[in-house]
């Protein structure tokens, strides 16, 4: 009996071959890892800054319905939201809403942060003018009260290579209100 090694068994160049598919699955996986973690990555961040978005919005219109003018609870939530320098990249917008003369909604009051990103406010704009409230708020504005409604606009950019890399298109601005 004669003992062959394993090596004399297989056709030459064979294992070249199963050296190469070998690396190319390698390639394939640590790919789809990568982008795996990538999108991990911005959508981690995504929900993170629509949470203090949501805070934001809700501390801005909770200060506004106890008292504190537009532009004061303005300035107070450009500088509670620092860690995502809305300053410069989004834009703040606090409106007071009651029912017109007509019975319909109207802006009676509206401050903005300056700077940021340039966004109008999806309630309206102009005091005097209709406002566009959501249906969710009709119930809560009655007669002779006031409601306030917190907008955050936020321009958003990825931090990793993901987008480009899947040609995907992803949202650039986020939107949070909040209404009281």
């Amino acid at each position: 009996m004669i003992l062959r090694s394993p090596s004399s068994l297989t056709r030459p160049g064979h294992a070249g071959r199963e050296h190469g598919q070998a690396m190319l699955e390698f390639i394939l996986c640590v790919f789809m890892l990568f982008v795996m973690v990538f999108a991990l990555i911005d959508i981690s961040r995504v929900i993170q800054d629509k949470q203090v978005m949501s805070g934001l919005s809700r501390q801005g219109s909770n200060l506004a319905s106890r008292g504190t003018s537009l532009q004061d609870t303005v300035s107070a939530l450009v500088t509670q939201g620092a860690a995502l320098d809305v300053g410069t990249r989004g834009r703040i917008i606090v409106t007071s809403v009651a029912e017109g003369a007509s019975g319909t909604p109207e802006i009676t009051g509206q401050a903005e942060s300056t700077g940021g990103i340039p966004v109008t406010s999806m309630i309206g704009t102009g005091v005097g003018q209709p406002a566009n409230v959501p249906a969710a708020a009709n119930p809560i504005l009655q007669k002779g009260q006031t409601i306030y409604v917190t907008e955050v606009f936020y321009s958003y950019q990825t931090v990793t290579p993901i987008g480009n890399l899947l040609k995907l298109a992803l949202p650039s601005t986020l939107y949070e209100a909040a209404i009281f």
